[in-house]
Formats: structure tokens, sequence, C-alpha cells
């Protein structure tokens, strides 16, 4: 007989990495290394698909696909899945999946594990931040199932039941951030003796609150009049806010506790923010967060980096407040107040925004308003309480040129558009500079006035300029013949006004 062939050389078991990964920090790295431990070969089934497995890689993820599925089926589909593969080859897969070490059940792909009250990723928490949420959720199911059963009858069964009540609530609101149904039934304020407004019975106007408000405003009540400064006095003007955003009071309350307990500062801005995008015409909300940066920027104005991120961060929630409304007069008037407070007038970033909204809407009065106030009321280049419609030599010419042209160039792409002749108008103003600089540029808009077969009028905003550039010059038969053109032909909707500035022509001394 002939002797043997030699058996093919078995593929090259694969090998798991032999250098352990570093301990998970947070909840998510946990759960990703996990499925990794798992799932050996799916950061490289990922990358290269089935075909790109080697020999050994592509055998062990058969393997654990088969024994995987097998050991989730029953015992009939088992025994049919073992008689298609053959006793040796099913032996085979099962010790190559025991070899590796890999589990039969195995976590599922990792997933957010949602947010909290306070809008963080409970992902991001640390290992034994979210072990201690755990228990505390444990423990507040354990006390709300005493409830269930638990009838206090004598004094220390009522006792014991009030600090069952009292743990809950601290719970409740570590986990939720929420005060648990009425005040008067919360252990937590059970030392407060509420403070009702007592209207006369013949008051004209009196007002019908819903019972929840009028109660919580019975304790603010009592807790600013012994002046208590407490974290239970912040989450009870949150509740507060959350019914009534517009009160003027509450807010100045809580930003008295903030002070008086030196909390965090960012982190009542993060919460502002959310309230905000939820009021957006809300007054309020913006007075808060202009106290909260004159408190917070003495303490980081020397740090530049913390000044840098302030900035950015504000910046990129004005944007996102903006983008609901890209003429909110609360926002752009915070942001007004922040260019100050920060000392931003040159920043780039700032100017590179504006300019994104002008080019986004080169219609939007309060994005060029803004460019203006950038550009005109930098302590470094400008007088000291100048006003905006005055000439203001101290400002450099450079910068009159730079937005000059800005002006123009915005012009030409909307010539029919009033914001930027407006604009153009007060640089002007601003430089000191008379209309009649830029009498060529209006005059490229229009062509051949007063012949009413060939007259064309691109821009009326450059027609009105241009009747005041004569008058200023001293012509007034070409100002009259501008006006005349406005009223008659080009802007008649407006006639009487046109007539009446041509008359202003024979007054003016």
């Amino acid at each position: 007989m002939p002797p043997k062939a030699k058996a093919a050389p078995k593929a090259k078991e694969f090998e798991k990495p032999k250098e352990a990964p570093p301990p998970p920090r947070t909840l998510n790295e946990q759960s990703h290394q996990r499925y990794e431990l798992a799932h050996p070969l799916h950061e490289a089934f990922q990358k290269v698909g089935i075909s790109g497995l080697s020999a050994p890689e592509l055998q062990l993820w058969t393997s654990a696909q088969y024994c995987r599925a097998t050991a989730a089926s029953s015992g009939t589909a088992h025994k049919k899945q073992q008689q298609q593969l053959g006793n040796k080859a099913h032996r085979e897969t099962w010790r190559t999946f025991n070899e590796a070490s890999l589990p039969l059940r195995v976590p599922k792909k990792p997933t957010c594990w949602g947010k909290d009250f306070a809008g963080r990723d409970v992902g991001e928490l640390s290992l034994d931040q979210f072990r201690a949420r755990f228990e505390k959720r444990a423990r507040l199911t354990c006390l709300l199932a005493a409830r269930e059963t638990s009838s206090p009858q004598s004094e220390p069964e009522l006792i014991k039941e009030k600090r069952r009540r009292l743990e809950m609530a601290t719970l409740r609101s570590e986990l939720y951030g929420e005060l648990v149904g009425s005040l008067a039934r919360d252990p937590a304020w059970d030392d407060v003796v509420p403070i009702p407004l007592n209207e006369p019975d013949n008051a004209l106007a009196a007002i019908a609150y819903p019972d929840d408000y009028a109660e919580a405003i019975s304790y603010l009540r009592a807790v600013m009049a012994s002046k208590e400064y407490s974290p239970r006095c912040l989450k009870l003007t949150e509740h507060i806010i959350s019914m009534n955003p517009a009160h003027y009071t509450v807010w100045l309350y809580r930003f008295s506790i903030i002070k008086a307990l030196g909390l965090a500062i960012p982190d009542e801005i993060q919460w502002l923010n959310s309230v905000a995008l939820q009021h957006l015409k809300n007054y309020q909300i913006w007075h808060h967060r202009h106290l909260l940066i004159d408190n917070y920027y003495p303490k980081i104005a020397d740090d530049k980096e913390q000044v840098a991120r302030l900035a950015t961060s504000e910046r990129d929630f004005i944007t996102t407040m903006l983008a609901e409304d890209t003429k909110n007069y609360h926002v752009w008037s915070y942001r007004q107040f922040l260019v100050r407070r920060l000392q931003a007038w040159r920043d780039p970033e700032e100017r590179r925004a504006v300019e994104g909204l002008i080019d986004d809407d080169v219609r939007n009065n309060s994005a060029w308003s803004h460019r203006f106030f950038l550009a005109f009321t930098d302590p470094e280049q400008t007088t000291a309480g100048s006003h905006a419609t005055e000439a203001d030599l101290a400002v450099p010419a450079a910068v009159i040129d730079e937005e000059l042209a800005y002006a123009k160039a915005k012009i030409d792409l909307a010539p029919q558009n009033q914001s930027p002749w407006n604009y153009l108008r007060g640089v002007l103003v601003k430089g000191g500079r008379k209309l009649a600089s830029v009498e060529e540029f209006a005059s490229g808009f229009v062509a051949d006035l007063g012949d009413a077969e060939k007259e064309e009028v691109r821009s009326t905003h450059a027609l009105d300029l241009l009747a005041e550039i004569y008058a200023e010059k001293g012509d007034k038969d070409k100002a009259a013949l501008c006006l005349d053109r406005l009223g008659d032909e080009w802007d008649r909707i407006r006639k009487g006004y046109w007539d009446w500035r041509k008359k202003t022509l024979t007054t003016a001394v």
C-alpha cells in the first residue's frame, strides 16, 4: 500500500492579545471593553469584513457564531444542527470555541445609557459614581415598597415614617432633581411655616393662582423672610421657575443662593441653557445670566485660557439661540454685554460669527447693528461716550475703509436691501466723511435719470442717497429730480414722504 499522505498542517490557532487593556474609567468604557472581550474579532470584522479575516480568525469567528446559535436553540434544533455539521466537525468547532475562553452569553452592543436630570450622559459617570447611583435607586425602590405596606399608628412608627419620607425626598432630589408631591407633605420642608398671600375679600383684581404655585410661593416667602440660603431653597426656586419663568424675584433670590453657597457658575449656566431654550423671549433669564457672568469673570480674568473657554461656550450657546430666532432682542443685547465684559471687540471668532449671520441673511439688521457695535465701540480706537450717530475722528481710517468696502460688497449682492445702505451711511458719519465720497458708487445703480424711456434704477436706496449727496453739494435741482423720480415712479407708495423731502430742500438753511 502506498504511504499515507501527510495531513495538511492545521491553521495556527488564533491568539488573543496578551497585553491587558487598561482598567475602564467610565461606564461607557466598561461596556465597550466587555463587548470587545466577548467579541475579540469585532474590530477586525468591522474594518475588513469576513473576507479579510485570516484563517485562524475566520475559524474562531465561525466557531463562535455556530456555538452561540447552537446553545441558544432548543434540543431538537441542536441535534439537527449537529447532524448537518457532522460529529467530528461539531467537536472541533466546540474545541476551538472553548480554547478561546469565550462566553456563550454575550452582552449586547453598547448603546446610550441615557441622561440624568441635568442632561449629563449617565455613561460618562465613573464606575464608583454609577455604583452609588444604582445603590440609591435600589434604596429608593425599597423605600417605595415599604410605603405600600406601612400604616403607622404609634408615635415611634410616625417618627420612623417621617424619616422614611425624608430619605425618599433626598434620594429623589439627588437622582431626578424633583420636588415630589405637595411641599406640605414633603418631610424636607416640615420645619418651614409657609407665609400665604392673604388678599382682602373685596380685592378688585384677585389673582386665581393654581394651588401648587400658590403653595410654592408661600414657602418661598417664608425662606426669603428667614434669609435661608440652602440647597433645598435652590431646588425650590427651580420648581417655581418651571411654573413661572418670568417671576423676577425668584431669579434674584436664586442668584443670592448661588453666591452664598459658592456654587459653581458653569454648572448654573449649563442648567440655565436648557431653561432659555424653553423660553426664548424671557427677559429674566438673560438678566440672571448677566449677574452670573459679572460674578464669575473677575475670578478667571487673569487666566486667559479660562476666559477663552468661557467666550467660546457662550458664543456657541448664543449661536444655538439665534438659530431659533435670528432677531431675538434679548440675545443680541446680551451679546453686546458679553463683548464689553470679556473685552472681545477684536476677537476674530466674534467677527466671523457675525459675518456668518450676515452671509446667511444679508437683511438681518440685528447682525449689521452688532458689526457696527464691534467696529465703533472698541475703547482702544474710539472716543469714550461718542454717540453712534456722530463723527469720531479717533477711529482709524483703516477701520472706516474696511467697513465701507464690506458694506459695498453686500450692496452688490442685494442692491435693494436697505440694511447695508444704512450701514454705509453710518460708517461715513463715524469717519467724518462726506456722503459725496461714495457718489460714484451710488451712481452705479442709477442710469439715465429723467429719461423716461432709458431710465434704470436698480436700487431706490441708491437714488435716495444721491438726493442727499446732491443736496450736500448744493445742487438742489438734481436732488429734486431724484426725489421726484422716487415719488412718481420708483417708490410711489411713499410719495408723500418724498414730496416732503423735496420741500425741505427749499426750506433748509
